[in-house]
Order: C-alpha cells, then structure tokens, then sequence
C-alpha cells in the first residue's frame, strides 16, 4: 500500500525558513517507496483572508478553498509545518487550518516546528498536538523539532545536520508506520461491516 500525504507549510513572514524544513521533509517522504505522492500546501500561495466560516458554510468562500480541501481529503496523512512564533504557532497555519474540520478526521497528522532558538519550539509543538486532538484526528506522539534553523541548512536549503537528518528520518518512518496502522484499522473495520 502507498500513501498520499500532504505538508501544510505553515509560515508566511519575511525572510522564512520553514520552507527550507518542509523541503527537507518531502524529499525524504517522496524516495520512500511507501509514499504515492507527496504535496506541500504553502499557506502563504493559498493567502486565504481571515476565516469568516468554514468550507461548506460560506456563501463565498475564498479562491482555490475547494482545491485545498480537496487535497485534504485525498490525503492520508497530513503534516502541521509550523515556525514558533511568541511560544506558539502561528496565526497563519491557525486561520488557513479553521477553514476546514472534517478533512481532517481520523487522520493521522505529524508535527514539525521550526525555531531560531535551541529547543525547536518543543511548547509551540504541544500547542498544535492538543490543536489536532480537537479536530478528532490522530496526532502522531513523535515531533520534529528543528532548532536553530539558520544554522543547519546552508544557503541552497540543503541540510548540514547528521544529527538532525536521523531525525528526519525518524520522523518519517513513525508517520507511516501510524498511517499504516490506522489504514489496517479502518480497511478491517470495513471489511468487518461488508461480511455481516
């Protein structure tokens, strides 16, 4: 079985990095033979304004909202990108992600955060963690903590990092062993309802 999975690259300020991580992530996913086809959903392409209601509910919703969801929905895994910003997430992951709900049900959903600083936004990952547990989707308890992102990727984005690069893969391997695991779950439980 291959796997869809989507990254939600969740930064639009001057001057971001967390593209450089997202990249990262999504090269390592694409050479895994588990994974069908990866998609990097940038929240500053997408642009949408401040979520007035969710997808379905508004009488006129922002361009390229369907696409977006769409996307979701075809995915089986997802992955929360997010730079830490004053000791969480930022508003811009936080506004593009309230526009959708049931896209992300049962699903399970990575966590990488992006920082300046030592510790990689391990607060801000918990913030987005307990975020996940209130769309009714499966966080994955493994999180990717980038720390002081300046320094581990050079300035073609390639990453310098051996220690990080493990983690990297480490990241990787949890999220489709989790996606996999739901995916048995869920095909059981069907194939469970079509014998009865």
């Amino acid at each position: 079985m291959s796997y869809k999975i989507s990254i939600i690259s969740g930064s639009a300020r001057l001057g971001r990095q967390t593209p450089k991580a997202v990249n990262q992530l999504s090269k390592i996913l694409e050479n895994n033979e588990r994974v069908e086809k990866v998609t990097i959903l940038d929240v500053l392409d997408y642009n949408f304004p401040v979520m007035e209601e969710r997808r379905g509910k508004n009488p006129n919703p922002p361009a390229r909202l369907d696409e977006f969801g769409d996307i979701l929905d075809q995915s089986d895994a997802l992955v929360f990108a997010s730079p830490e910003y004053n000791g969480s997430f930022s508003g811009a992951l936080k506004n593009t992600l309230d526009y959708f709900y049931k896209e992300y049900k049962k699903k399970p959903i990575g966590v990488m955060m992006v920082s300046g600083g030592a510790r990689g936004g391990i607060n801000a990952s918990h913030d987005l963690q307990k975020y996940i547990l209130s769309l009714g989707a499966f966080p994955m308890p493994y999180k990717l903590l980038v720390a002081n992102v300046s320094k581990v990727f050079d300035e073609k984005g390639m990453l310098s990092d051996e220690r990080l690069e493990k983690s990297f893969q480490k990241f990787t391997d949890e999220l489709l062993w989790l996606t996999e695991g739901i995916d048995f779950v869920k095909n059981k439980k069907n194939s469970h309802q079509a014998s009865i």
